[in-house]
């Protein structure tokens, strides 16, 4: 048997290590520490103007910089800095130089070369584990969130059946709103009045001696979508206040029904993390006041929006609503293609909103944003040192004061926006306004830094131990069939860390054991291979028909053990959390990348080695066939 591989085959391995080489490089380039500094609000711009003043106050305190540069379109810059040590000293006095308007957060810069970064090549993400940082799981009150529906179903249906002269008597019975009646005609209509109102309710007629009865229930549907909103609504809440942290790589997720997880590489100041999560905002819709209307009636307030700097407009000191009416908001485009924001109230605000705007057609009306935020003072501590004190504050201003064409419902338009990145601001601010649902801290951890470098340091080497123990066992036991082994195993790992990173995959601990754990499947599908090539050896089969049926009979075995292990994988990846999907990850992407390297890598190695010449015996664990070879069949 000639045991030669066909051209393209050959190629075609060569092919994949060479891609897998090309996306696990960026992992070569150690990232520079950096800091990212970001408005307040997405509206506000960055320029070279602040870029100066960052770099001259680093300058002036002996802290070097370099590859200052704009990203995301004026959004946001980067600092990268010389020593990672000074990184916690050069925010704090950036923060203190730019003020409360901006945002200063550690981060880490790339080095990846652009020619790289061209084909889309990145470096994994590390974990909270593996970087620092805090976890929080924060559990949302479901009771609550059903409650408040309840609330908006009854008020409605109060609304509606007053509007209609329909005389009853409405309340909560549990999760169902009871309504009774004097008469059937009532009841009947009343009931033609829900069902035109709340389509979704489950209604029940029940007679009561003289009273005429009619239950609406929620269904169970209803409630599922109840919560789903609520979790979403509040999913949406945290990660815009995430944002506010400038976090690096931050992960918001939900976890199973009514919970979600928040872990913030880098932040190790649990309280103020927690500040962010819970801080409080609100909305309030007022009218524009009238040029003649009395001071003690109105009161200025400035445009929030930096296009509109230092204007201002007066309102009335009425409130019409506030945004704890606010069910829902989308971002979208007029029908001349003008950015605008849908907004639905429930049935309480509907009303209020359509008394106020049918009486002020013409007008205008603002939308107030009112916002918790924190002046930050610097005070001279026990110690002689500076300490940054935070004090609280509310900030009023207006996002838009559009003017009332029609009287406004529970759903209207706010247009008058500037662009579509206001509008979705504003969208998202009127969601994130208050959560929908009331939230509390389940679950609370802090990892170190130093903790996150140890984790590194000793995954590494937890990889580094295993790797050469088996390659020494390989190269001892099986001598050139583990050197093979061993090529093949390290083109395996560099397969399994380009793909990771090209899939854009965060590395845990958890993830650097299914690394340590994917080196032993790989060898495992080798000594297979191996022993069943010994096996053909001592049945007296020559040494390339030996070769050849090796591989081909150990195939079947190896597919079966690495499917179901898949399977597992997949399973762990389908229910598992954060750390479980981590280790499903790498050992899913480890099983192919082993199947790749064992099947088709070490037999091409193989191939290059004893393939198309006689081979007398074979260097296979002491194992040799002094029997020479004259058959010649495709390997």
């Amino acid at each position: 048997m000639t045991n030669r591989y066909p051209l393209w085959k050959n190629l075609l391995i060569l092919i994949v290590v060479l891609c897998g080489f090309y996306y696990a490089a960026p992992n070569l380039y150690a990232p520079d520490p950096a800091l990212q500094i970001a408005g307040a609000s997405s509206a506000q711009q960055i320029d070279e103007r602040v870029l100066a003043r960052a770099e001259a106050a680093l300058t002036e305190a002996g802290i070097g910089s370099f590859g200052e540069e704009l990203q995301n379109q004026g959004k946001s810059a980067l600092l990268r800095l010389n020593d990672r040590e000074q990184q916690l000293r050069a925010q704090a006095i950036l923060a203190r130089e730019l003020g409360d308007g901006f945002i200063v957060a550690l981060n880490l810069a790339p080095t990846t070369p652009d020619w790289l970064v061209d084909g889309g090549a990145s470096p994994m993400k590390l974990g909270l584990d593996l970087s620092g940082g805090v976890h929080f799981k924060l559990e949302v009150d479901v009771a609550a969130a059903t409650e408040r529906k309840l609330n908006q179903y009854e008020t409605g249906i109060q609304k509606r059946l007053r509007e209609e002269r329909i005389r009853g008597r409405i309340s909560l019975d549990g999760q169902k709103v009871a309504m009774q009646f004097r008469t059937e005609a009532d009841r009947e209509a009343a009931r033609r009045e829900v069902v035109d109102l709340f389509p979704e309710l489950f209604l029940d007629r029940v007679d009561e001696g003289e009273t005429w009865s009619l239950y609406a229930a929620v269904t169970e549907q209803t409630i599922k979508e109840v919560v789903d909103y609520a979790v979403a609504q509040n999913l949406t809440t945290i990660r815009n206040r995430v944002n506010e942290l400038g976090v690096s790589e931050p992960l918001v997720q939900r976890q199973g029904s009514n919970r979600i997880v928040v872990e913030l590489p880098g932040i190790q100041d649990t309280a103020e993390a927690k500040r962010i999560l819970g801080k409080v905002a609100n909305l309030e819709f007022r009218l524009v006041a009238e040029a003649n209307a009395p001071i003690s009636e109105r009161q200025r307030f400035e445009y929030r929006s930096a296009d509109r700097g230092g204007m201002t407009e007066w309102l009335e000191r009425d409130v019409i609503i506030t945004g704890e009416s606010v069910s829902n908001a989308q971002a979208g485009f007029d029908q001349n293609g003008q950015p605008n924001v849908s907004i639905s109230l429930d049935g309480e605000g509907g009303m209020l909103m359509s008394r106020a705007t049918r009486a002020n057609i013409k007008r205008r009306m603002g939308v107030l944003f009112i916002e918790r935020k924190y002046r930050t003072r610097y005070e001279q501590g026990e110690s002689g040192d500076e300490v940054a004190v935070r004090i609280p504050y509310d900030e009023k201003k207006l996002l838009t004061a559009p003017v009332i064409q029609s009287a406004l419902g529970a759903q209207f338009q706010i247009t008058g926006l500037d662009n579509p990145a206001e509008s979705s601001e504003l969208a998202l601010m009127l969601r994130a306004g208050a959560l929908a649902a009331p939230i509390t801290f389940v679950e609370e951890r802090t990892v170190g830094p130093s903790l996150g470098a140890e984790n590194i340091r000793l995954g590494m080497k937890s990889v580094q131990v295993g790797l050469a123990l088996v390659v020494v066992f390989m190269i001892l036991y099986y001598r050139v069939f583990g050197i093979a082994a061993v090529i093949a195993l390290s083109g395996n790992l560099v397969l399994l860390v380009g793909i990771m990173s090209l899939l854009g995959a965060t590395l845990t601990l958890p993830g650097i054991a299914g690394i340590v754990l994917t080196v032993g499947m790989a060898v495992d599908a080798n000594v297979l291979i191996f022993a069943r090539i010994r096996e053909e050896i001592r049945s007296g089969s020559p040494p390339q028909t030996a070769i050849t049926q090796g591989f081909d009979r150990a195939i079947v075995t190896i597919l079966d053990a690495n499917i179901t292990t898949l399977i597992v994988a997949i399973i762990l990846y389908a229910i598992g959390t954060g750390p479980i999907k981590g280790f499903a990850v790498t050992l899913s992407v480890g099983i192919i990348t082993s199947m790749f390297s064992s099947i088709m890598g070490t037999r091409a190695l193989v191939n290059l080695i004893y393939g198309g010449r006689r081979v007398k015996s074979l260097a296979i664990g002491g194992i040799g066939n002094k029997r020479s070879s004259t058959e010649g069949a495709p390997a």
